[in-house]
Formats: C-alpha cells, sequence, structure tokens
C-alpha cells in the first residue's frame, strides 16, 4: 500500500471514535513524553511479521493462525493488521497501542497466577476471530487506521511495569496473536527486568508461533467459547478443533494454564454440551486446570439475548467437579462462594476473593496448610519467571 494513503489514514484516525490510550494511566506510571493529536510524528517503519511464506510473485500466506491466510501484494489477511506490501508481509500494529490499564490480574480472570497483584494491560486493534458478543469489539474489530493509538516501546512497556514494581505485563482486549511480534519481543525483555508475561487469548493460533511464544511466557489464559463447531462457525466466525490443538500445545509446555468459558443462554450451555467440554479438559489439560464458567453480560450483535441466570453458571461449576476438575469457578457474579479458591482435597477455603480483590490467601509454599496438597499455580514471581517450556 503506497506510504502516502498510510499516513493519510494514520492523521485521519486521530479523529475516529474509539478506545484511546488514557493519559492518566501513563501518568500514575512514569512520565512517557509523546506527542499530542496534533503533532503526532510520522509512524516508524513498520516491523516484518514473523510466520510467513512468500508463495510467488509478489503473494504471501500468513502461517501464524489456522485461517494460513492467502494475501496478495497490497492486500490485508482476516485480521486487518498484517499487511502484504510489495511481497513483505508487515504488520501495522507493532507498538502501536490503543489502550492501557493497571488491573487486578484477577479480572483476566487467573486465579492461580499470583493473586492479589496487578497487570500491565495492554492491547492494539484487530482481531482473528468476529465474536457477535465481544465486549472489545471497538477496537478488536477495528482497523488501526480506525482508532487512535500512540507508540509504546517494548523498553517503554517493560519499563513501565518494572519501575513500578507490577509483576505482570498482560496483552489483553483484544487478541494478542494479531500483534503477536510486539507481544514477543516485549515478553523476551520483560524477563531481563524481573517482569512476567500472560497473554488472554482465543487461542487460534498455529502450533509452531504457540511454542516459540511459550518459551518466554509466564502464563496463559484461553477463552473456550464452546465445545461445538456450529457454535465457532456461526457465533465466532472460526472453528473449534484449532483452539482445543492450542490448550493441548500450551499445557503440553508445562507452563501454567487456566481455561474461562463465557455460558451464552440457549447457545452453549447446555448440560450435555458441558459434561463433554469438561470430560475432554479433564483428559487431555488434567484435572488441576482452573475452569472459569462466567455469566454472559448482552453487548455488541447479541443485545436481544438475556443475561445469564445465575444458576446457569452454578449447574456448570457443578458438571465440571461431577467430571473431575478440582478448580472450577463461578466467574462474573459476586460475592459467589465459588469465586474463591478451595482446596479439592481437603475443603478448606484458601483464598477469599471479594470481587476482583483477594482478601486472603492462606496457601504456604504452593500447599494447603490444612492437608499439604499441592495447589497447581503460580504463587511468587520467582516461580513465574524459571518457567521454562519443556
Amino acid at each position: 500500500m503506497p506510504t502516502s494513503r498510510r499516513q493519510f489514514f494514520h492523521r485521519a484516525a486521530q479523529t475516529a471514535a474509539g478506545v484511546v490510550l488514557a493519559k492518566t494511566v501513563l501518568d500514575s506510571l512514569g512520565s512517557i513524553e509523546r506527542a499530542s493529536a496534533a503533532e503526532t510524528p510520522e509512524p516508524a517503519p513498520l516491523r516484518e511479521c514473523m510466520f510467513y511464506a512468500k508463495t510467488g510473485g509478489k503473494a504471501v500466506r500468513c502461517e501464524l493462525c489456522p485461517r494460513a491466510c492467502e494475501v496478495p501484494e497490497g492486500e490485508r489477511g482476516f485480521c486487518r493488521v498484517r499487511e502484504n506490501q510489495e511481497g513483505t508481509f508487515r504488520t501495522l500494529v507493532y507498538d502501536r497501542v490503543c489502550t492501557l490499564n493497571v488491573d487486578p490480574i484477577e479480572k483476566k480472570p487467573f486465579f492461580h497466577y499470583l493473586p492479589g497483584t496487578q497487570a500491565v494491560s495492554v492491547a492494539t486493534a484487530g482481531c482473528n476471530f468476529t465474536c457477535k458478543f465481544c465486549q472489545n469489539w471497538q477496537i478488536s474489530q477495528a482497523r488501526p487506521e480506525d482508532i487512535r493509538h500512540d507508540p509504546l516501546t517494548t523498553t517503554q512497556l517493560t519499563g513501565l511495569a518494572a519501575d513500578k514494581g507490577v509483576p505482570t505485563i498482560a496483552y489483553t482486549y483484544n487478541e494478542p496473536t494479531v500483534f503477536y511480534e510486539y507481544v514477543h519481543e516485549t515478553a523476551k525483555l520483560g524477563r531481563t527486568r524481573d517482569v512476567g508475561s500472560v497473554i488472554v487469548s482465543a487461542g487460534y493460533i498455529a502450533e509452531k508461533p504457540m511454542r516459540e511464544l511459550a518459551k518466554h511466557l509466564t502464563a496463559v489464559k484461553v477463552d473456550l467459547k464452546a465445545f461445538t463447531d456450529k457454535f465457532y462457525r456461526e457465533v465466532c466466525g472460526g472453528t473449534l478443533q484449532p483452539v482445543l490443538d492450542t490448550l493441548k500445545t500450551v499445557h503440553s509446555t508445562g507452563m501454567h494454564l487456566e481455561v474461562v468459558v463465557l455460558l451464552i443462554p440457549g447457545m452453549n450451555d447446555g448440560a450435555e454440551e458441558i459434561k463433554k467440554m469438561c470430560g475432554w479438559i479433564v483428559t487431555n489439560l488434567g484435572p488441576d486446570v482452573p475452569v472459569h464458567f462466567s455469566r454472559f453480560q448482552p453487548l455488541y450483535q447479541m443485545k436481544n439475548l438475556p443475561e445469564t441466570p445465575v444458576e446457569t453458571v452454578e449447574r456448570a461449576r457443578d458438571l465440571a467437579v461431577a467430571a473431575g476438575v478440582h478448580y472450577a469457578y463461578v466467574g462474573n457474579v459476586a460475592f459467589h462462594p465459588h469465586g474463591n479458591t478451595w482446596c479439592h482435597s481437603c475443603k478448606m477455603k484458601l483464598i477469599e476473593r471479594v470481587g476482583y480483590r483477594v482478601d486472603s490467601n492462606l496457601i504456604q509454599d504452593g500447599k494447603c496448610p490444612k492437608c499439604g496438597t499441592r495447589i497447581p499455580g503460580i504463587w511468587s514471581q520467582k516461580q513465574a519467571l524459571a518457567f521454562q517450556p519443556k
């Protein structure tokens, strides 16, 4: 695509509606000089993508996710953020951050990863899914030129976390797969500053790039959106099997993994589907993988549906426990007892949560203090940074 056109879109984006990088957040973490909208500098040269192949002439094939987009010269892949420029595939969102916040790690949600700590959370434009219920559709379904973004280098981002003692960077809000190069380089650099990195992902990524990224991450959360291919095709614009493959790949590395299932009334909340899903999880990922069942709130293109009854997520949690899941949670329900962590062996309450706040954590050296059962998870930064994939 000609440079002049790209520059035009970049400037036009400054007045577009969308999620913006909050200056107050940056001020709270440490000063970073950045231009005002009227003084936005010309963007730096675009980073070449990892994981693609040249297929003849100036065409390329993306090898980052299961879509394997064939992209002619001048065009973009399905995610809208990776572009073929004269035969070189380039990312349009490397260090182009559109939102940044400091969140409790429980908000991701991670319940067995450094409970009670915070994470610097970042996102860009784009996604390789088109979920009709997306809560961050303003950025996930946008092109980079459609929303305001600000440059935030890998050094700046890791510095924000390290200098303020925030132990984790979370790549979240949109799909981290589509800004893979930024995640990869920041996570790699973060380890040199004693900062861990976690992704909050839909799991629609090819095996090779997932294994490469695992060398630098410290945990992964995957949204398992349903357990039928029909749901994935009709509601998310994808397929189920690659997500299951990613879950098995992450598990095989030994990395800490948590799974979230958003239950939508009448669409993916049937008892038989939940039983099959939980049986698959126990068989393929083991009984110790935390599984969160969350309530759906009507959003984006599914505002016509009701919110999920509390009884539905409670039933799903009970079905998971019956299937052998040791740590099953009820999500998006304030003050629910199964938002706490209980020892699966002696039933002692180990972590008490009020919303996203941890009120108490009795786990000692990764074990239940009452019966000595090992509680799976990451309980210290030293443990997080010591991880190396199998």
